[in-house]
Parts: structure tokens; sequence; C-alpha cells
């Protein structure tokens, strides 16, 4: 019997603090693929100026994976210099290729390196870790996958140390293979913090006992709902604070990596699509032009889409567009908490307090880093339907925030 379906047969978890309640979670199927990539090497790249390069190749490898898997529907998560996906055998070979080819890409265009590889889940079932999946509801439209288990930090390691990485890299790009972009776009300026900050957090709890990290997860949630407020005050998205990008340098620079192809004039045309298309939703969202199908200047998410494919038959459209802020994934789960928060330096003060003393108590080590705004790189599958919004804080965000984790654990050691 196929476990192909595994993933879109799970419930709804309504709420972000269900994550803490490991009863709410599945094993994935043993014959599922966990697929890591990063780019080697982003924090010089992002020390470089190139941080909206890293972050847009993170979320390409995504929409590669998705436009491969077509109808069926699979978990993955953005960790901003990279990403990771679970997908099931009938994917394994395809997707490598999609990925094999994006890393082609990337190395072409950026001279960067993305590393992409699959670990089995039998091989990480027999070292006793697991990786265990829910799916949280984030909009009417929109829901992302949350992880828990230590199996994805496990799978990391294996891709990434040389003495198991040959295992388990993807390495035989076939001369046919291709990589298909489609629904990945870009058209979005930097989005500018409503409180002066935007953080990006990353935390682990050290506890490898369940019932202590779900509570050091929880109480941290709550303290952050305390010093932050509700969602809408610390989402870095704002409906009324991000513009459309119209400076053509800059939209050429965003969209040269998802023009794919090798021919000059063929991608000339394709940003000056991009451009007039970016000049027309700002002149719709300014002047509030109205539709069948609704008011533009009332949703700046209509803006958003200009194609489906191959995502049109997913699922039924929504009566309304939904809006930036109720589909970004500005918070996720995957076997760490991955926050962007939008405040002021007061508030993160009394966070960096809180964390510190819960680091030194030894219940958790933590990574993070300070902007004065926010990326954002969506994938749209319908125009008035399902979006995802990858949220990432700018000059760095997840990647650097990363590597200040990365140094408190040596502390420890």
């Amino acid at each position: 019997m196929t476990t192909d379906f595994f993933y879109a047969n799970l419930p709804l978890l309504e709420n972000f603090i269900d994550i803490t309640d490991s009863r709410k979670f599945k094993s994935v199927p043993r014959d599922w693929y966990v697929v890591i990539t990063d780019i080697m090497g982003s924090t010089q790249a992002i020390e470089s100026g190139l941080y909206k390069e890293v972050n847009l190749l993170g979320a390409s490898s995504i929409a590669a994976v998705l436009n491969i898997a077509g109808n069926l529907d699979i978990p993955f998560v953005f960790g901003g210099d990279g990403a990771t996906l679970l997908i099931p055998p009938s994917l394994f070979c395809p997707a490598g290729q999609a990925l094999l080819a994006t890393s082609q890409l990337a190395r072409e265009e950026f001279g960067m390196e993305l590393r992409v590889g699959a670990v089995p889940m039998s091989a990480i079932r027999v070292n006793d870790y697991d990786v265990k999946v829910a799916k949280l509801k984030v909009s009417d439209n929109s829901y992302q996958a949350i992880f828990n288990g230590d199996g994805l930090s496990y799978a990391t390691e294996l891709i990434k140390h040389p003495n198991t990485s040959n295992l388990y890299l993807y390495q035989h790009l076939s001369n046919n293979a291709k990589a298909d972009f489609s629904n990945l776009e870009c058209p979005w300026q930097d989005i500018p913090s409503k409180y002066g900050e935007t953080i990006s957090l990353i935390v682990k709890a050290t506890s490898n006992q369940g019932d202590l990290a779900n509570l050091t997860y929880r109480e941290l949630l709550e303290k952050i709902d305390t010093i932050y407020g509700s969602e809408e005050v610390l989402n870095p998205v704002d409906n009324n604070s991000f513009k459309l990008e119209v400076n053509r340098p800059k939209i050429r620079a965003k969209n040269w990596f998802c023009s794919q192809s090798s021919k000059l004039s063929h991608r000339m045309l394709y940003f000056l699509k991009i451009w007039f298309k970016n000049i027309l939703d700002w002149l719709l969202m300014t002047l509030k032009v109205k539709f069948p199908d609704g008011n533009w200047g009332d949703s700046k998410g209509k803006a958003m889409g200009v194609s489906a494919k191959p995502f049109a038959q997913r699922r039924p459209l929504a009566s309304a567009a939904p809006k930036p802020i109720a589909a970004t994934d500005y918070r996720k789960f995957d076997d760490m908490l991955r926050m962007v928060i939008a405040g002021n330096e007061a508030q993160r003060k009394q966070l960096t307090d809180y964390l510190e003393k819960n680091y030194q108590q030894g219940k958790l080590v933590y990574g993070l880093h300070i902007s004065d705004r926010a990326l954002m790189t969506c994938l749209v599958f319908e125009h008035h339907g399902r979006q995802i919004h990858f949220v990432d804080g700018a000059d760095g965000g997840y990647a650097v925030a990363a590597k200040d984790m990365k140094d408190r654990l040596k502390l420890c050691a």
C-alpha cells in the first residue's frame, strides 16, 4: 500500500502552541526520505552582501521539488539558506534531479554551492532518532508542516559530515535534468520593521526528554507573547508597510535565477515582463481597482500571482484572496523554534535576558540576529487560494542566527 498521501491525510492543528504537545505528531513512514538543502559558505556570501541571493536559493529548492510533486502534498520548511522537505519513494529520483539542476544554476549564476542530499527514514530510525510531523493551519487557505523528534537534525549531520556525506548526497545530474521554479515570486521590497527592529530567532531546548523540552518551548512562547503581544503585533509582515518592487535593476537581480533560460534575449524579456507586471500591480493597488472577485486595494495578496500551474487543480479556490500576513511562515518548528519578530530594542533586551538566563541554566541554546527589516519570498499555488510567504530577517537573518547558536553550542562543549 502506497504511503504517498500520508501527509495529505493528517488533521490540522488549530493553534501554534499545539506544537508543544507530542501527541499531535505522527511518525513519518519508514520508506520516506528527509531531503536537506543548504548553501555551503552561506556566512561568507552574506558578509559579501548576497543575503537576498542566499534567501532566494533556499526558497528555490522548495519550489523545484513542489513542481515535481505536482498534486502530491509534501511537507517542507524554509530555513533561510536552505530547506528541508520530506518525500515519498516515488519522488526520490525526480526530486534529486530537480535539486541537482537547481544546484547547477546556483553555481553558474551566483558562484554558490547548494548542497543537496536525502537520508532514508530507515537510516534515521536505526539510530533511535525519529521524524514526526504535524500540519498547522495558518489561514483558511494555508497550512505549514511542523516537525519534531530530532531526526531532521540527525539527517543534517549525516549529509554535512565528511565521513557520511557521500552516502546521502545527490551526485549524478542527468543531461536533460531541469528545475522548474514556477510559482516562486519575489515582487516585494524589503519590509521595514514597524517598531525599529526585526529579529531572527532560533531556539533549541537542550533536554532530550520530550516533556521537558515541550515545557521549555511552551514557556518561551508564552514569554514572547507577554513581551511582544499578539500575532498581528509581532508579525514582521504588515499589510500596510510593504511595497512592490518597481526598480528595474533590483527586479533583474531578484528574478535572474527564476528566468531559467540560457539565452540573454529570453532573460531580458522575462525581466521586462516582471517589471511591467509589478508596475501594473502597483497601479491596481494604488487606485484600488475593483474586479468581480474583489478590490485589489483591500488585499495586497491579490497581486502576488501570475500563474497557478501546476497547482491549479490542487485545492478549490477560496472566496477571497488571502492577506500576506495570514500566510507568512514567520514562526515555525523543525526540531527547534524559529521566529522572525518585529519589535523594539527594549523588548529585544527583555527577550535576550530571558534566553540568556535559561541558557545559563542549561535549558536551551539560542541564536539571534538583529536587522531593521525583513525579506519575503512568495510561493503562489493559486492566485486567490493557497500561498506561502517565506519570511526572514534582512542582512543574513536565520543563517546568521544559526551561526550565533553554533558559537553558544561550542561554549557548552
